[in-house]
Formats: structure tokens, sequence, C-alpha cells
């Protein structure tokens, strides 16, 4: 015959257990936060300190490239502030499109 008979096998001591089996989810997760979602947290918290501490005079980039100097913030519940990239010539942009400030104005020293 070529065809032979299959036998069920004993049952053995048991299968994985819950724990065993998730412990691969877990611990990818894991990996995944300490990789990936707690260091964009912590970029995206201080690019809002940074937005929020935005004011007249500081220099700054936008996220389009553009270099230019904070002439107005607007109120705290306005999203805008106004450029000057060139000598007279301003343009209004939204606080979350500034990538990084490059100077922050001195104080004036009196003498």
């Amino acid at each position: 015959m070529f065809i032979t008979p299959a036998y069920a096998q004993a049952a053995g001591a048991g299968g994985p257990s819950a724990i065993t089996s998730l412990l691969p989810f877990i611990l990818i997760f894991v990996i995944m936060w300490f990789l990936i979602i707690r260091p964009q947290k912590k970029r995206l918290d201080d690019h809002r300190k940074m937005v929020e501490a935005l004011k007249r005079g500081d220099k700054v980039v936008t996220a389009g490239g553009m270099i230019g100097k904070v002439t107005a913030v607007g109120a705290d519940d306005a999203d805008e502030i106004t450029l000057e990239i060139a000598p007279n010539v301003k343009v209004t942009a939204v606080k979350s499109t500034i990538t990084a400030v490059l100077s922050k104005p001195e104080p004036a020293t009196t003498k």
C-alpha cells in the first residue's frame, strides 16, 4: 500500500501559555516606545516651547527655508507672526512653520 494510516499523537504537556504567546508583541511595543514614540513626543514638546517663546526681534527659519526677523507676534490665540525677509518686505507666517530660531536679540546696554 502506498497510503499509511495516520495515528493521532498523545496530548503533550500543553501548548504555550497566553503570556508566552503575547510576549513578543509586548516586547516589540516597548522597543518602539523607546526608539520612536518617546523621542518624537520630546521633539514636539521642544518645538512647542520654542514657538511659544518667539518674540519680536528673533531671527528665524521657516519650514519653507525663508530666513527672516520677527517684527510682530500675534496674540496668544492668533497663530500668526509677521516676518521681515528683506528691508521693507514683510510676510505673515504661521507660528508652527518656524523650524529654528537662529539668534535672539540682545538687550540694550546703557553706557
